[in-house]
């Protein structure tokens, strides 16, 4: 990458962290915004989330809850690698905490994110060899963006189930569940993704990491 490139993506970077659209919206954010992402022009591995929960929106940290702690333990490295960012990036489907529903969960990414900044985002991304796209939201934006088509309808499991269709994909896409402590039990019923996707996993974050 050529500076200039490595400035347009400070630029759009910063333009992103300084982000308001939430608050101007018909429906705010139920707290101040707080974007969340860290990408670089030298990163060759893309984590794309759904959005940071309420404890990366306290510290400013991605993944930094018990979920990034599993997250980091299925591409098996510590957290100097995760957050070694001029070799993984990571921007999530909503850069906010989106705030939680009726039943303590977290609502949906915030769609401003992906109609503002993705499209922009990624175009300044072309490095990416490897995208780890995590939950229905990032898979149905990023299989889009670099057209793969999933089936309608298809649920998280069975995208996930079809991980292997997409190693030929260029860039390579990993679907991922979410690696919330609420999929416990999905795990269980699911011993396939240890046993199958966790190793080939490991082995491309590996690869991608190493210099």
């Amino acid at each position: 990458m050529t500076h200039a490139a490595e400035k347009r993506l400070e630029t759009l970077a910063s333009e992103i962290r300084a982000c308001r659209a939430c608050v101007e919206s018909r429906k705010p954010l139920p707290h101040a915004p707080r974007p969340v992402l860290r990408v670089s022009t030298t990163a060759r591995l893309l984590i794309a989330s759904q959005a940071p929960g309420n404890l990366v929106n306290q510290t400013g940290i991605p993944f930094n809850d018990p979920s990034g702690d599993r997250l980091r333990a299925w591409m098996g490295i510590d957290r100097d690698a995760f957050y070694d960012v001029s070799r993984i990036a990571i921007a999530p489907m909503g850069f906010c905490f989106p705030g939680n529903d009726a039943a303590g969960g977290d609502l949906p990414p915030r769609p401003e994110c992906r109609k503002l900044w993705h499209d922009r985002l990624f175009a300044a991304l072309p490095q990416i060899e490897t995208v780890l796209a995590i939950g229905r939201y990032a898979q149905d934006y990023h299989f889009a963006r670099l057209g793969h088509d999933l089936a309608k309808g298809a649920s998280v499991s069975e995208t996930v189930a079809r991980w292997r269709a997409f190693q030929d994909a260029r860039p390579l896409i990993f679907p991922l569940p979410h690696p919330s402590w609420r999929n416990t039990g999905w795990l269980k019923k699911k011993p396939w993704f240890e046993t199958e996707v966790l190793p080939a996993l490991r082995a491309e974050v590996a690869r991608l990491i190493a210099n």
